[in-house]
Order: C-alpha cells, then structure tokens, then sequence
C-alpha cells in the first residue's frame, strides 16, 4: 500500500512531502491546515501512506456503521460517540491514554469553510492527553505537505496560537479564497 500510496501522491498527482512525520514518537496530534475541500482527505491519506506512518482521524460513530464502516476503520478512523460524552476533548483524551500508539490528524478549522478563528479542541486534547502537536501543510499551490518539529504546547496559549498560525502563514489550500 505504500508504494502504490506514493506512486500516486508523487507521480500521478505531482505532490511531495517536505519533512515527515515524526517516527520516533507513538502518540501526538497532527493538524493539517488550511482545509477548504473534500479533496483535502484523500491527499493527507495518500501523504500518510506514503510515509509508512499510521495516523489516525477520529469520526461520528454513525460513519463506522453499516456497509462503508470497514472503510473508515481501515483507513484510520476512530469512531468517537457523541451522544455518550457531552465533553468531545475528553472522550479524545481517553482514547490517548487508553492506547500505546496514537496519533491524531485534525483539522483546526473544523470546516471547510473560511473561518475568523480555529476551533480550540486540538489544542486541549493535545494538552489533555500531554502529547505534542505536529503541523502539516495542505497547500495545493505548491503540491507539497510540510511538516514542523513537535511542539510542545506552553501555559500561554496565546503564545501557542501565534506559533501555529505562523508554520501555516501564506498556504493556500485548493480554494484558496478560503485559506
């Protein structure tokens, strides 16, 4: 699945990643950004893949449901249930600590739409679970995913906040009118 996963990624749609994920580590949170279209989660699959790491998505439990479920789960998903948990960070944060290896891709938008400010889930499930967070780059007009080092995140969330929009500043997702 691999070679197959990068032949595609790099040969057929001309992607490429810059840096990887970070092998060493069994558990953090990954966001990728900006997220302005469906054709967003098809690409970090491929770039996931490619890589060989195995990172994770979580989903409304309603998607593992049924004949597609198998699909989702064999891609990566965890289902999360909703209805059973008014705290979505904290059902996150135990699936962490109830697993050796995890790690968590989402999107800091939480849509797909252009939005004024990121949802702030990530971060507290990052600090919840007392892992680190791992940027990565949607950006369709390079064709590339670049990775940061993990951060770890401060007391200062602000301070926190300024280095993430940073790592993403100038990226351009496939619509780029809503990056």
């Amino acid at each position: 699945m691999q070679k197959l996963s990068k032949f595609i990624f790099t040969r057929i749609l001309g992607w490429k990643l810059v840096g990887d994920f970070p092998k060493h580590l069994k558990k953090y949170v990954v966001i990728a950004a900006p997220h302005t279209s469906w054709k967003d989660f098809p690409i970090a699959i491929l770039a996931r893949n490619s890589s060989g790491e195995k990172v994770n998505f979580i989903g409304k439990n309603s998607l593992f449901k049924g004949p597609f479920g198998f699909i989702f789960r064999s891609l990566g998903g965890t289902p999360v249930d909703r209805s059973q948990s008014s705290n979505m960070v904290d059902a996150i944060v135990q699936i962490f600590e109830n697993k050796k290896e995890f790690r968590l891709g989402i999107s800091p938008e939480g849509t797909r739409k252009k939005v004024a400010a990121w949802k702030t889930g990530f971060y507290y499930i990052a600090k919840g679970a007392k892992v680190p967070i791992v940027m990565a780059t949607l950006d369709f007009e390079n064709k590339q995913i670049k990775f940061s080092e993990p951060y770890d995140t401060t007391n200062d969330k602000e301070k926190d906040f300024k280095h993430f929009h940073a790592f993403f500043k100038g990226v351009k997702g496939n619509h780029s009118e809503l990056s």
